[in-house]
């Protein structure tokens, strides 16, 4: 595996972890999740 794959899985299990936390009552900016999500799922598709 290369660093970029790695860090789109590590992205997303953090968007993850944080929408959970999210679902119990954890303030998390909008933008914040948004961005985080995308990223993720940028740097998986490049890597397929």
């Amino acid at each position: 595996m290369r660093i970029t794959n790695r860090l789109g899985f590590l992205l997303l299990g953090i968007w993850l972890i944080l929408t959970g936390l999210a679902a119990f009552g954890v303030a998390l900016p909008a933008i914040v999740g948004s961005v985080l999500a995308l990223v993720a799922g940028i740097l998986i598709l490049l890597e397929r």
